[in-house]
């Protein structure tokens, strides 16, 4: 099966889509957001991008001309199983790469009930920990739970996000969240987004946490562009965000009806080093160029 990035993992149900995508729903502040420092906002936002599969060293070494970090997978991807970017960290610093370290997170239906889900969560915590451990990254790395769920999550999904946010960082790691910044209508009234529901279900714990909003809807994301200031993550309508996955490959055509030219005529998004279009990629901006602090 080909490779397509993170619009391999299920499509999210965005009920009453048409009523709420223009609907600006920002995050409201947590206060165990990490904080950003003042270097973070002096120096605006930079380019990187993620993608299922490794592309391979040769590859790498083009795409680092035009980004500044690149996403890391430490368990399978969505659909996967085995992570092909195992045992590249060394080399992809040797090139500059800052990085953004990923692990899968469990999919609503092998959640049962609420204690399951915080035992999963701890499980999963800790076999996070060691595949970071494994591939060099040191103590403080930012690691992030892919969570492929959208909308408002359940009250077992809720246990399994603190279970492992807990047990991950009691171990030396600190936690991030890649999730969806786009609203889902629960409601004619009622929006809200999954960065949102998120935020408000850990702002009153005690473990920082840091957001990794997704959202390609035009606005507010500028489609599969690459403009020498890329998009700051604030931009991306979840306020506290770090990074924003701001394109996808392949374009969901319903969301990026209205966006600038960009995507290939095959759907998907290719960076301007790579003029054969041999690997297709999702992108991202972030507040620094090393979202993991994973150098």
């Amino acid at each position: 099966m080909l490779e397509t990035g993170r619009a391999m993992k299920p499509r999210l149900s965005f009920l009453l889509l048409s009523l709420v995508a223009s609907v600006p729903i920002l995050l409201s502040s947590p206060s165990r957001l990490r904080p950003r420092s003042q270097n973070e906002q002096a120096k605006g936002a930079y380019l990187g991008f993620d993608r299922n599969i490794y592309p391979g060293d040769e590859a790498m070494k083009t795409l680092r001309r035009d980004f500044a970090f690149t996403g890391y997978w430490l368990s399978p991807p969505p659909q996967g199983k085995a992570s092909t970017w195992a045992g590249r960290r060394d080399f992809l610093r040797s090139l500059g790469f800052g990085f953004l370290v990923l692990y899968r997170a469990r999919a609503e239906r092998e959640l049962k009930n609420t204690s399951m889900a915080e035992s999963l969560g701890k499980a999963d915590a800790r076999a996070t920990a060691q595949a970071a451990k494994r591939e060099g990254f040191p103590t403080n790395t930012v690691i992030f739970l892919d969570i492929e769920e959208g909308g408002r999550l359940s009250p077992s999904y809720d246990s399994y996000i603190q279970g492992w946010l807990w047990t991950l960082t009691q171990i030396g790691y600190r936690g991030g969240f890649y999730c969806s910044g786009i609203p889902v209508g629960e409601d004619a009234k009622t929006a809200i987004t999954t960065t949102e529901d998120i935020g408000d279900l850990l702002s009153r714990e005690s473990r920082p946490f840091t957001l990794w909003a997704f959202n390609d809807l035009c606005p507010p994301s500028p489609g599969c562009t690459f403009p020498d200031k890329p998009p700051s993550p604030a931009l991306s309508g979840t306020r506290n965000a770090d990074v924003w996955q701001y394109a996808q490959s392949p374009r969901r055509r319903d969301r990026t009806a209205h966006c600038a030219p960009g995507y290939h005529s095959d759907g998907n998004c290719y960076a301007p080093g790579d003029t054969d279009h041999a690997w297709f990629l999702d992108l991202d901006s972030a507040n620094s160029p090393d979202p993991s602090n994973g150098r």
